[in-house]
């Protein structure tokens, strides 16, 4: 499965160029081997791996993290980061040495520490108080969509719907289980959506050993389904093909594309062009892990 979705974001990264910048932040290939070591960094300077961004380069990157720390008053970090595609390639990244921290979220770190006792979180992380809003994105034409989807969006956030599946899928989950499986129902005749996951962000986004999407997403997509009275087909992508599949129609819709909440980033630091993103539906915390001494 994995070498059939290799090929697929190969091809995909090449029909993506009229519109986004590269495949997943435009400045190194999708298949980026998980042990080939970071860009050198000066001692004291600290290899961060992150999960490829959409439209942000590792350089932008890197100097936004500057700036953000210096505009807090806080120490100063020197944080060189360096993309990975997938969870799974970022894991074998610290793991082997090629970085010193990832970067996540709160709870994806929570997640992760319960299931490997290699990982511990960064205690004294400069980078506090960055929240992230999780959306939706769209291709920018796609107005219909994205208007269903957030009238969905804004509808469970009025009824207390969607804090509760916050609550139930990702806040209170049992982490040392895999999350469960909500059915996604089906109407016949109705318009059918794909829609991009990458199972990169468990258990916000969940997909399972045997392929399966599980967890939030599917109890969320299962919601907007019944309320939009489309059908949701679900599509497994690597984090770094996001764009790409957007772009070249593979997908209707990307799971997940963080804003930043809040001043202390550019707001459009993962938006491309010709993309537009949805009401928020989550929000997390950056959070970093490290390997126990």
């Amino acid at each position: 499965m994995k070498l059939k979705k290799i090929a697929t974001v190969l091809l995909s990264c090449v029909m993506a160029g009229a519109l986004f910048t590269g495949c997943g932040g435009g400045d190194k290939p999708a298949d980026k081997p998980a042990d080939k070591p970071a860009a050198e960094a000066p001692a004291g300077d600290i290899k961060l791996g992150m999960i490829s961004h959409l439209n942000a380069t590792e350089q932008k990157m890197e100097d936004i993290l500057m700036k953000v720390q210096e505009d807090s008053g806080v120490k100063v970090t020197h944080y060189v980061p360096t993309y990975y595609d997938n969870l799974q390639l970022l894991q074998m990244g610290i793991e082997s040495g090629s970085v010193d921290q990832i970067s996540l979220y709160k709870s994806v770190a929570k997640y992760l520490v319960a299931q490997n006792d290699k990982f511990e979180i960064v205690s004294d992380l400069t980078l506090k108080n960055l929240p992230d809003n999780f959306c939706f994105a769209v291709r920018k034409e796609d107005t219909a969509l994205k208007a269903d989807l957030d009238k969905a969006i804004n509808e469970m956030q009025a009824d207390g719907s969607l804090e509760k599946l916050a609550e139930d899928y990702i806040i209170k989950v049992d982490n040392g289980q895999a999350p469960p499986a909500v059915e996604i129902p089906m109407t016949d005749g109705a318009q059918t959506i794909k829609v991009g996951v990458t199972g990169d962000l468990p258990p916000l986004d969940y997909v399972s050993a045997d392929g399966k999407a599980a967890g939030f997403n599917t109890a969320l997509l299962a919601e907007i389904a019944k309320r939009s009275g489309k059908n949701i087909e679900i599509v497994d992508i690597d984090s770094g093909a996001r764009a790409a599949a957007l772009t070249s129609k593979q997908i209707d819709v990307i799971f997940w594309v963080v804003v930043p909440n809040g001043d202390k980033m550019p707001r459009d630091i993962d938006k491309p062009e010709g993309v537009e993103l949805s009401e928020p539906y989550f929000k997390d915390d950056v959070e970093h892990l490290k390997l126990k001494k």
